[in-house]
């Protein structure tokens, strides 16, 4: 039985190739939020064309102006996860359109508060929609786009409560801003599912990574819980507006051309206390 050759280093891939993003096509879904934006902007700056998706299509066109101004091309495409239709209508536009997907991030997340004894079935199953049945819908739906050109990216973003509970500590006297316990549930199912789906689509040599944030600075937290949060933290802050940029781009990009079915934890280690 012969021995497999092995791959020589080539002298002519340089670092800032591998990170180029240039003649790709990104699709972002709920890329009009904090987090999305951070990944948009990344993924712009590394030469990619944004689609940026979401129920809100206003909201969409205006990140998308906003990286227009900027000298990058965006657009704002509407995207409704909880509908089959919807999901499908736009790969079938994205095909049209643009004839190529290259980068998927699963950004988009319904977001609801409360504890657990406040917390009803009703609004578990209404987030899980999105959460969940709305990201399997992306990941086999813009997938298979990918799949058929043997070429591809899909990064979900879940969170560092995918991997351990809340500290209800930090939130003092404000539970209303607890996550509840189907926020957690989705973002550790987020993490397994995209395990799974980086073996499955491994063949086509399309990659699924997960990125999990911790908490991020937002203007509508009360200043005792950032507090407490940060004192919480290692590195003593929460996510800036540009710690993901890095982490985004290096998954969407050549330079994680190895890495599939991974974690990347960006929380300044409050994950490792």
């Amino acid at each position: 039985m012969s021995t497999p050759a092995v791959p020589t280093i080539s002298d002519d891939v340089r670092v800032r190739d591998l990170l180029s993003l240039e003649g790709r096509v990104a699709l972002v879904t709920g890329g009009a939020g904090r987090v999305g934006q951070q990944i948009c902007q990344a993924l712009a700056e590394a030469g990619a064309t944004i689609l940026i998706a979401s129920r809100s299509l206003s909201k969409c066109e205006q990140a998308a102006s906003d990286l227009k101004r900027m000298g990058f091309p965006a657009h704002a495409v509407p995207l409704d996860l909880s509908l089959e239709n919807s999901v499908e209508d736009l790969a079938v536009h994205i095909e049209s359109e643009w004839h190529r997907l290259d980068i998927l991030f699963n950004n988009a997340v319904s977001v609801s508060t409360g504890a657990l004894e406040t917390y009803s079935s009703d609004e578990w199953a209404r987030v899980m929609d999105c959460n969940s049945l709305g990201l399997y819908r992306a990941c086999r739906t813009f997938g298979s786009l990918m799949a058929a050109r043997k070429s591809g990216s899909i990064v979900n973003v879940a969170s560092i409560y995918g991997v351990v509970s809340p500290d209800f500590r930090i939130y003092g006297g404000h539970p209303e801003m607890i996550n509840p316990p189907s926020y957690g549930f989705a973002k550790g199912g987020m993490i397994q599912l995209t395990r799974y789906m980086a073996v499955y689509f491994a063949r086509y040599s399309v990659r699924v990574n997960c990125l999990s944030p911790g908490g991020c600075y937002g203007t509508e937290m009360p200043d005792d819980f950032v507090s407490h949060y940060c004192e919480r933290t290692p590195l003593g802050r929460m996510i800036n507006s540009n710690d993901l940029k890095g982490p985004a781009l290096f998954l969407a990009s050549d330079a994680s051309a190895y890495i599939t079915g991974q974690n990347l934890v960006v929380d300044g280690g409050y994950t490792a206390l």
